[in-house]
């Protein structure tokens, strides 16, 4: 940016429009070049303020404003602490003196605005916003690890009180509609268009001529009051120990530092405030954790998305018409997956009974949506009509893609594909939802073997927004690219892996699943290994996680992968064999390492059969949890199953979830103390302690000596 990117335009009226325009990006971020613009412009501002009458902010792009320059973020250490606080005091002085200017201020917001964009909207006295239902507006910082740290803290729970700032706002990142923002009164006006929007705008600059910020105004009471009023004094204390239980006692630093800049900030002038914000901000920002979460969930995430994996030869493709087979409770999620981008769907089954059944699942889907005032009637009747279900597999005639969501039977999937061939477009994709069988060997069911992929979904479809697409031998680059597109096509990640027993997901979610179980049997008590993983970030415990797949499942996978030549035997199959052999096989019937009726509880059987002892400390027990994963992925991307970092961090958060506070996990890794050398030296630690399974293998051995990263290794 440029002093100019920042237009000026005044118009008769006496009112100054700054227009937001970057004209080296799609978007404007608070880069430094942003600071040094806006820093002229409120020094004009100031220098002609006798010949204005008001401010109008609005800006030029699609979005508002897209938030804070990360990449600039990410590379904040301690050593680069001071920096960062003179940084962010100056973007804070700048948006204060933009409010204390001594004319009226008004936000004309002509798109989303996340972040710092909000921020901007908040140092003006009034926000108009155009009623799109595309528009969102919040403050997502949490989920990076940080907070908003221009303002946004201090001003929000000054204009909307502490309670609903933190719930509404801040404490879980929420990014809300315009029509939200209006009831919440985050904003004060929408606009039918932007032409209307600018109209408001102005129209408000001239009838407020005297305007300020309300906490300005001598008198001005907080919302709901400060936590010295009676009304907040009692709950205020009860904070910190909700927050805890929100977050399970995993060791996020951010929603705390949220919560403490908003409490503290409200017992203090609001100037001394900014003050107390930016030293929490900068805490944040020099931390491993933001730094974590900034790589995967922003830069990892935006290169997956953006076609890193995808083969770059063939051209765009887009579903027309898709054949889901199999229309249980995940054959009935992706129907409602392509269903909602507008995609007709072909549902079918062993008959029309069963097919129509599925139909219901995505009805109740649709349904929900209606009742929270999310979609209209006529919308979920349209939904639901693009859905037609069947028996005949005649009926897949035009289908251009097809996915077998059927159970996991090798002989079953080469039958259903075979017969979808025969019915379906004759260059149709062939996509299989399977999780663990080898896509090269469900390939041999067919003719066409290079039209066939993997297109692992997660449980539940409406909600998990990975896929993990699997290149089997025979898979080409025509098959993978359409598959690529179409996964992005429905609104959802797509992560490319190569083919094997277990993929990526699948395997490293076992070893993570059945270490748990392995705990057990060292003497680890249920609830306490339940809660290390809590405690280290997972968002369950590895006993949970199994009775919710079955207990059944990583038998059958054992006793399939011994057929096709491993012999590998984890410690946590003995656990689980040992339970599926008195009756209890998970969530489902109702009992496993869990009694699930009436409420869930340990079950008293498990204490018999492994008496609790101190044999595994409990930070063992949490980074036994970790490393299983971590090393096992290492194995993947030394076999070539992986091939990317981002696939690996991004698979491993948003499909078997891996806590986003270490970034993913290879990212996990190269943060460890002492990078990939200290890792190592870890992971032989607990290989000698606790099994073989955790040595390190040559892959990381090879990173560790000299220092290096998994990522320069991999070459990301």
């Amino acid at each position: 940016m440029t002093p100019s990117s920042i237009r000026w335009e005044q118009d008769g009226d006496g009112i100054v429009v700054l227009t937001l325009d970057d004209p080296s990006s799609s978007a404007n971020t608070m880069n430094d070049a942003y600071v040094a613009a806006m820093g002229e412009t409120i020094d004009r501002l100031e220098r002609e303020k006798g010949s204005i009458r008001g401010v109008v902010v609005t800006s030029a792009k699609k979005t508002f404003f897209a938030g804070g320059n990360l990449g600039g973020l990410i590379r904040a250490t301690p050593e680069t602490r001071e920096d960062v606080l003179a940084h962010v005091t100056l973007v804070k002085s700048q948006l204060r003196r933009l409010e204390t200017l001594g004319r009226p201020v008004a936000a004309a917001i002509n798109g989303t605005a996340l972040g710092g964009g909000l921020e901007i909207t908040l140092a003006c006295h009034h926000r108009v916003v155009l009623d799109d239902p595309t528009i969102k507006l919040g403050f997502p910082e949490v989920t990076l690890g940080l907070l908003p740290g221009a303002g946004g803290v201090v001003r929000s729970v000054r204009l909307l009180g502490l309670t609903t700032a933190l719930l509404e706002l801040l404490l879980q990142g929420q990014q809300i509609r315009p029509e939200k923002a209006l009831e919440l009164g985050l904003v004060h006006e929408v606009a039918a268009d932007r032409d209307e929007l600018l109209a408001k705008a102005k129209a408000w600059v001239l009838a407020n001529e005297t305007a300020q910020q309300p906490y300005d105004v001598k008198g001005y009471k907080v919302p709901g009051g400060t936590p010295s009023s009676p009304s907040l004094a009692a709950t205020v204390p009860a904070f910190p120990a909700n927050l805890t239980k929100q977050l399970k006692g995993a060791p996020y630093p951010a929603p705390y530092a949220i919560l403490s800049a908003a409490v503290e900030g409200l017992q203090v002038d609001v100037d001394t405030a900014f003050v107390v914000e930016g030293r929490y901000f900068v805490d944040l920002v020099v931390g491993q954790i933001s730094t974590n979460m900034i790589q995967a969930l922003w830069f990892d995430l935006n290169r997956v998305n953006g076609g890193a994996s995808r083969p770059a030869g063939p051209e765009r493709y887009a579903a027309r018409k898709v054949g889901v087979l199999g229309a249980g409770m995940m054959g009935a999620g992706i129907a409602h997956a392509f269903a909602k981008v507008g995609v007709d769907v072909v549902l079918k089954d062993v008959d029309l009974a069963a097919a129509e059944k599925g139909k219901v699942h995505v009805a109740g889907l649709v349904g929900k949506q209606v009742s929270r005032g999310r979609m209209s009637q006529e919308k979920a009747d349209a939904f639901l009509a693009r859905i037609t279900p069947t028996g005949d597999a005649a009926d897949l005639a035009g289908c251009d893609v097809v996915v077998e969501a059927v159970f996991e039977d090798q002989a079953l999937k080469h039958r259903v594909l075979r017969e979808a061939e025969q019915h379906a477009a004759g260059d149709a994709l062939l996509a299989s939802n399977t999780s663990t069988l080898p896509i090269t060997g469900l390939a041999e069911g067919v003719e066409r073997q290079d039209d066939v992929v993997g297109m692992h979904f997660f449980s539940p479809v409406d909600k998990m927004p990975l896929v993990e697409l699997i290149v089997g031998e025979r898979t080409s680059d025509a098959a993978l690219a359409r598959a690529y597109d179409i996964v992005r096509q429905i609104g959802k990640t797509p992560i490319v892996v190569q083919d094997s027993r277990g993929f990526f997901t699948s395997r490293v979610f076992g070893t993570l699943v059945l270490e748990g179980a392995a705990l057990l049997a060292e003497g680890l008590a249920p609830m306490s290994i339940e809660r290390a993983a809590l405690q280290a970030g997972f968002p369950a415990g590895p006993l949970t996680l199994l009775d919710e797949v079955t207990l059944t499942l990583p038998l059958k996978i054992s006793d399939e992968a011994k057929k096709a030549g491993s012999a590998e035997d984890h410690p946590g199959l003995a656990v689980v064999r040992r339970l599926v052999e008195q009756g209890r096989t998970g969530k489902a019937a109702g009992q496993g390492f869990f009694d699930w009726t009436p409420e869930k509880r340990v079950w008293p059987g498990l204490a018999e059969l492994y008496p609790p002892s101190d044999a595994v400390p409990f930070a063992d027990a949490q980074e036994r949890l970790l490393f299983a994963m971590a090393v096992e992925t290492a194995r993947c991307v030394e076999e070539r199953v992986l091939g990317s970092v981002e696939d690996a961090n991004i698979g491993s958060i948003m499909g078997i979830g891996f806590p986003p506070l270490y970034g993913g996990v290879l990212q996990y890794v190269d943060q460890y103390a002492g990078g990939v050398a200290g890792f190592v030296a870890r992971a032989d630690e607990l290989a000698d302690r606790y099994g073989e399974r955790f040595r390190p293998p040559a892959l990381l051995l090879e990173r560790a000596v000299p220092a290096g990263s998994l990522r320069a290794a991999i070459g990301a």
